[in-house]
């Protein structure tokens, strides 16, 4: 649901007293309080130009899923999934407000409607879908395995994965599948991707399994004593915006979403972020 920034005041209570003036006085003061409140709480658009009470889509996204979502050094949310919600606002004519979200509560603050969407590189699968609805995706993904260039972990012998200790983010799509295929793999969760990253960089695991891209980035940023083990993992992964079941927004966002693919916005953004091929 999309609210307007728009609030509302209310008009006090006033006693009628006895005679003609008396009824005329109060009324008149009501009325010029009123459109004094109505004045002082409108909230205009931050476009120049735009209409007072602009809608507003407020997004939840998690902040710290580089390059897909990420605090800058000045604080600010950056990345591929703040651009598509940017774009997505700028389509349906309203105001985004995007906030960060830890990861483990994003779902239940959508559902607490502490915000409106979620657009925060997050996989489509059946557990979500019973939580939320999803719109056409956005993105797909693959993950892959990382570990130090000198060591001998190779992601196609099952044996290395099940003896290894592995780090993953918790509740992600990529501890899921390691889990679902892997119920032996000695796995340490994070709270974070970052966490995560730090840890495999300290050598307190011996290997650890991303999303591919977050993955090149850290390794493109970080390290040089890093790289990718194995093969990519197709998992036919769709990465989709959540909003509440059976909330209309759905139809508005995936009519701007098709209008950016088709205007090429989506492309000038993917491009902006994610160079490599």
């Amino acid at each position: 649901m999309l609210q307007t920034a728009t609030a509302n005041s209310q008009m006090p209570k006033r006693s009628i007293k006895k005679g003609a003036v008396a009824l005329m006085t109060a009324l008149s003061f009501s009325v010029l309080l009123a459109g004094c409140n109505n004045a002082d709480n409108t909230v205009e658009s931050t476009a120049e130009g735009g209409d007072k009470g602009q809608k507003v889509l407020r997004v939840a996204t998690e902040g710290a899923y580089a390059p897909f979502n990420y605090t800058d050094a000045e604080g600010n949310l950056a990345g591929f999934d703040v651009d598509i919600a940017n774009a997505l606002c700028e389509k349906m004519q309203v105001k985004c407000d995007i906030e960060a979200q830890d990861w483990e509560g994003i779902i239940p603050g959508l559902k607490a409607k502490k915000y409106d969407a979620i657009i925060a590189a997050m996989s489509v699968t059946p557990e979500r879908a019973q939580q939320v609805d999803f719109t056409d995706p956005y993105f797909t993904n693959s993950l892959v395995f990382i570990a130090t260039k000198d060591s001998s972990f190779d992601p196609s012998n099952a044996q290395d994965i099940n003896t290894k200790q592995i780090a993953a983010q918790r509740s992600t799509i990529s501890s899921q599948w390691l889990e679902s295929n892997y119920p032996k793999a000695s796995i340490k969760m994070y709270d974070t991707l970052n966490n995560a990253f730090l840890d495999l960089e300290s050598n307190r695991v011996d290997a650890m399994i991303s999303d591919k891209l977050p993955a090149l980035e850290w390794l493109s940023k970080n390290n040089t004593e890093f790289e990718i083990k194995g093969s990519d993992i197709e998992i036919d992964d769709n990465f989709a915006i959540a909003v509440r079941k059976q909330d209309a927004l759905k139809q508005d966002i995936n009519k701007a979403l098709a209008a950016i693919k088709a205007d090429g916005t989506y492309d000038r953004i993917k491009e902006k972020h994610f160079p490599m091929p």
